[in-house]
């Protein structure tokens, strides 16, 4: 008996998924301090196929994605949000970033005043800060902002 036309098709398209899957492996991430925080989720889902040239890829924790093969771009939700700090800190289409360079050509970004945050550890030589933090910022934004970062100069003024 011959079986219906898409049940023919069918295992050779899951062969091709399964091969497909197999050419990039998981990227090991631990996850972060709060990464079952229901504020995650919909942040999570929002982020972007593609930043850059670097496609998205799995992780093996939740709350979590990368970038690149190799690895050029880690996330992680839920990070304890950063308190007042004199870090310099970059509003990019109304998400605030606190900036850090770790070593060489690797940085962090932190989301300032949202709770949970999001950590974002990069390399700049592979994708740059402004193309990252302009295309994660719409899938951060579903995370609402309860604090703004501020100059020295306004904080001044407030006291």
């Amino acid at each position: 008996m011959a079986l219906p036309r898409p049940a023919r098709a069918l295992p050779p398209a899951l062969a091709l998924a399964a091969l497909l899957s197999g050419c990039t492996p998981a990227v090991t991430v631990d996850p972060a301090e709060n990464a079952a925080d229901p504020g995650c989720a919909p942040a999570m889902v929002a982020v972007p196929e593609r930043i850059g040239d670097h496609d998205r890829r799995e992780t093996t924790s939740q709350a979590t994605t990368a970038y690149g093969d190799p690895t050029a771009v880690v996330v992680r939700c839920g990070v304890t949000p950063p308190g007042p700090t004199t870090d310099p800190c970059s509003s990019v289409n109304g998400v605030d970033w606190l900036l850090r360079r770790d070593e060489g050509e690797t940085w962090t970004a932190t989301t300032y005043g949202r709770d949970p945050a999001v950590e974002v550890v990069f390399d700049s030589g592979a994708v740059a800060s402004s193309t990252l933090l302009t295309e994660l910022g719409s899938a951060v934004e579903r995370i609402p902002a309860e604090r703004r970062c501020v100059d020295l100069a306004d904080a001044a003024e407030g006291l």
